[in-house]
């Protein structure tokens, strides 16, 4: 067969290869996306929901920066709700329960109608290879497609092992094959670091067989927005119950017994399993053994979509064995008589250590060779989708002779997330939390399009009509903070000053005809997005001076750069600690030196007089020539 030649190949069929296809094609680059399944396109193998605590802020970040996530799941929640309310706005998070086959659907009919971008099934089994450049691919079929840059967004597929208590199965999930000559030539071919990780997910129920009326009911909220800041008449809505409730029960002592006697038969306790889940999102044997004491642990029964009865049990993500599964099912109150439609499973699978990338998630060792999601040691569809994203981007540009863009962690969750797993050890899937960023007050979900739309425009990622859209609420807001800050009322006040009282939450306290005096209509979503935020900015401005004041400080480290070749060996005071994790990570600017675990404030003070000796003498040398 004649080579057909890309300049991207994005392999993987998850959340992370759906948005580095999207954001390579949105750039102009020709792109090609291989996957195992094209009906599998987006599925959820886990809970169908999008968002939740720091996940909802990189969602709205992904719509700002011209993903589809966040118009996805608009056009597929059954539930949404704002998490967090009655703490302060840095850690509202918007999340949503999705219909399970809506999103799929949904999505790989947004990627067939993307210009650019070309959609094909096949297993990819090794990469064609020229000197220190990945620049093709060949599949299961033996078709060769060369290109100028690789995507890897495999997610859980590299060698998948699937268990079942003492029972093991080879699979990528469950109904899907495993990667395996993939994984091989990730380690063999280009020889890189590979460790294994596992993850697991809960038996899915029959509603008809629950008993839901000795369950608590969660209610959906009723939002006035969306995830997305964009509407998109391209994508309409695929289903129509869109307030579908969620129901609460839990566990008691009888589970916790069940857990204890049969722990010889789960896999991460017998060693059948080899990987290291995460401590966010432990099974429930974990969840028994880790906390002895608790008696009780929450189980929350979501419906997986509007034409289907299966319900997904959130808190019972366990790897015993079905006959176990079934004996701690029936102490559960409602589900005595459950059915169960699909056994819960725990998956351990390879991923390359993420100190093999730098902060534009590109390989070091090879050129147009770019990773995204779960192979990068991450958990999460959320977290995922923003890698492929930010890789897609940057594969598209080199494949366009531009250099890469790294986001920082003054700017979004997203630069958090880069920075975090390029620079710190990974021994467990990261998962993302509010509290790994540092300036999270300027980071907030409400304001995920003032602080990246200008930039996603700028680097061609953001179509005119949704940055037109933009610019309408930006000038909007601007004029409506203007006319706050000057409008005065009895006793001299500023209606900057009543918002200042309302503490964030504008819509309980800021009086009525403050609202009617500056023009905003509460019945448009746009104008009560202003009004949040108004609120918001008013009553925290002094924190976010002080938080300037840190975040200028990270970007003057941030500015000074450090070679690639730089060499540590010839860097006198450094300890042999710090020398080594400096050679492994290297750093790319001295604030990602500074947050490396053991090096020290004196050492990269050390290293700052260094490269300033280093500039100076460079400076000299391009004088005298």
């Amino acid at each position: 067969m004649p080579e057909e030649f890309f300049d991207v190949i994005v392999i993987g069929g998850g959340h992370a290869a759906c948005e580095a296809a999207l954001a390579s094609a949105r750039l102009g680059a020709q792109t090609l996306m291989l996957t195992i399944n094209l009906d599998h396109i987006a599925q959820m193998s886990c809970n169908p929901c999008i968002g939740g605590i720091a996940k909802g802020h990189l969602v709205r970040e992904i719509d700002a920066l011209g993903g589809a996530m966040g118009l996805i799941t608009d056009a597929t929640a059954i539930q949404f709700r704002m998490l967090n309310r009655t703490k302060g706005p840095a850690v509202w998070s918007p999340r949503a329960q999705c219909d399970k086959t809506a999103y799929a659907h949904a999505m790989k009919r947004y990627l067939e109608r993307t210009e650019n971008l070309e959609l094909k099934q096949a297993q990819v089994v090794s990469f064609v290879v020229e000197g220190d450049s990945v620049c093709g691919v060949e599949t299961e079929f033996g078709d060769i497609f060369r290109c100028k840059s690789v995507v890897v967004a495999t997610g859980t597929f590299l060698r998948g092992k699937l268990h079942y208590g003492l029972r093991s199965f080879s699979g990528g999930r469950a109904g899907d094959p495993p990667s395996i000559p993939l994984a091989d030539a990730l380690k063999d071919q280009l020889g890189l670091h590979v460790g294994r990780l596992k993850t697991g997910t809960p038996p899915r129920l029959l509603g008809s067989s629950i008993d839901f009326s000795c369950m608590s009911v969660q209610e959906s909220e009723t939002p006035d927005e969306q995830f997305s800041f964009f509407s998109d008449d391209s994508i309409r809505p695929l289903i129509h119950d869109r307030k579908m409730v969620c129901y609460m029960t839990h566990t008691d002592g009888r589970a916790a017994e069940l857990v204890r006697s049969n722990l010889d038969k789960a896999p991460m306790y017998n060693g059948l399993i080899e990987g290291i889940g995460t401590r966010y999102c432990p099974s429930f044997e974990d969840k028994i053994v880790r906390f002895p004491d608790h008696e009780q642990h929450h189980i929350y029964l979501e419906p997986e979509g509007e034409c289907t009865e299966e319900y997904y049990l959130n808190g019972l993500s366990t790897s015993l064995p079905p006959e176990v599964q079934l004996q701690i099912l029936r102490t559960i109150p409602g589900l005595e008589n459950a059915k169960v439609t699909r056994y819960a499973y725990a998956i351990e699978y390879d991923f390359v250590f993420p100190e093999e990338l730098d902060r534009t998630l590109h390989v070091r060792k090879w050129k147009g060779l770019y990773h995204a999601g779960q192979i990068n040691g991450t958990s999460g569809y959320e977290e995922a989708a923003g890698q492929g994203l930010l890789a897609g981007l940057n594969a598209a540009r080199y494949a366009g002779g531009l250099d890469g863009v790294e986001l920082g962690r003054d700017v979004s969750y997203l630069g958090v997330l880069a920075d975090d797993i390029t620079t710190k050890e990974i021994v467990e899937p990261y998962r993302l939390f509010t509290s790994r960023a540092e300036h999270r007050l300027t980071l907030r979900q409400d304001n995920a399009d003032y602080r990246l739309c200008p930039l996603a425009y700028k680097l061609g990622l953001l179509p005119q009509k949704k940055y037109d859209l933009f610019k309408q609420y930006s000038e909007k807001y601007e004029k409506t903070e203007a006319l706050c800050r000057s409008t005065r009322k009895p006793g001299g006040h500023t209606l900057w000053d009543f918002m200042r009282e309302c503490k964030g939450d504008a819509d309980k306290t800021l009086p009525p005809f403050d609202v009617a005096e500056i023009g905003l209509d509460l019945n448009d979503c746009v104008d009560r997005r202003i009004l949040r935020r108004l609120a918001i900015q008013s009553h925290y401005e002094g924190y976010m001076r002080h938080e300037e004041q840190a975040i200028k400080r990270l970007r003057a480290l941030e500015n000074w750069r450090i070679p690639e070749n730089f060499d540590y060996a010839a860097l006198p005071g450094l300890r042999n600690e710090s020398r080594m994790k400096l050679l492994k990570i290297r750093p790319g600017t001295l604030a990602q030196a500074s947050r490396i675990d053991g090096v020290t404030p004196s050492e990269i003070s050390l290293l700052q007089v260094f490269l300033m000796r280093e500039q100076k003498t460079a400076e000299t040398e391009q004088g005298n020539a």
